[in-house]
Parts: C-alpha cells; structure tokens; sequence
C-alpha cells in the first residue's frame, strides 16, 4: 500500500470512530430522555390488577356476597365513609350494618363509569377516584388500597353524591335541618 492510500484508509478509519461514538452517545441520551420503561410497563399490569379487584369488590356487593365484600377489605384499620355524614365506620361496623341488607339480598348495585388510578413509587399503596352510576345517582368513589402478603386489599373509601353545581342551593336546603342536628356533636371551631 502506497503512502497516499494509506492515508486515505486512516481518515476512513477515522471517520468509522468517530461515527461509532457519535452513535453511541446518540443512543446513550434517547434512552436517558425516554420515559422509564419498567414503570411504563408495570403500571398497565397495575391499573388492571386494581381495576378487577374494585370490579369484583362492587360486584360482591351486587350479588349480595357478603363474605367475597368483606374479604376484600383490609382487616385492621379498614374505613368506610358514606354518603350520610353519621357514616364513618371500621370493618366490623360495617359488617354490622351492611349484614341485614346482604340476609335478605337487598344490596346495592355499583356500575363504573370511569376510574383513575395512582400507585406509590414501591406499588404497596394505590390510590383512586370513580364515578358511579348507582341506585342514588351518581356518585363518587375514592379510596386507599394497601398490598398485604403480595394482595391488594382495600384500606379506605369513601362513597359521596355527585351534585351538580347549579343544585347545590336546593340540597343545602333540603339538608339544612339535618345537618345543623348533626353538627351540634362536634364542639365549634373559633
């Protein structure tokens, strides 16, 4: 190989480098910039997860299955919050109130129409709001599910009516006389 040619394999040689390294460094920053690959595919995975077990939750309900309701449900510390404001309850008060209305298979029928869903960064806790069409209206569910043993149970959830901006004069009416009943239990706040 002649002097000229060799040079010309060594420029050649070069720029073969030279593009290898730029092509790493490109390949390097696209993946740094990309959105993180394991949560983007786990999360699907979770929302599913949680979105069956809330399904099957609402459905136990519907089907008056009272032991598949509360098995669902975290056994220490559990809470359910109503639509009336009296109702605050745990587990076995629950259980307690909700028995009756499971015996005689006079349950309530919740149907999703829409869920979002929020995990914490481990995916030990999740987080999410609803909205219900139910016998009441619609209305709004959230709640607080915790993994217990690899399982998701429901820890908190809380059940409102859904009310209309435009009517919210005529239900402040209609509870007014209620609501000042119920007030009365909690010392006023200066």
């Amino acid at each position: 190989m002649n002097l000229k040619n060799h040079r010309k394999f060594l420029r050649f040689e070069s720029k073969i480098k030279l593009l290898k390294i730029s092509m790493f460094l490109f390949l390097g920053i696209l993946s740094a910039c990309s959105p993180n690959n394991e949560k983007t595919l786990i999360k699907p995975e979770k929302d599913s997860t949680i979105n069956h077990l809330m399904e099957k939750w609402h459905k136990a309900a519907a089907q008056a299955d009272f032991d598949r309701y509360f098995d669902l449900m975290a056994d220490s510390n559990f809470t359910y919050i109503g639509t009336d404001a009296t109702e605050n309850w745990s587990k076995q008060t629950f259980a307690h109130f909700c028995k009756p209305y499971f015996d005689k298979k006079t349950t309530w029928d919740f149907k999703t129409l829409n869920r979002n869903i929020f995990f914490s960064d481990d995916y030990q806790n999740a987080w999410f709001d609803e909205i219900l069409d139910t016998h009441m209206g619609t209305c709004r569910g959230s709640g607080v599910l915790i993994k217990i043993n690899n399982q998701w149970k429901i820890k908190h959830y809380v059940l409102s009516l859904a009310i209309p901006n435009p009517d919210m004069g005529k239900v402040k009416q209609i509870i007014a006389e209620n609501d000042s009943i119920f007030r009365h239990n909690f010392p006023h706040r200066q």
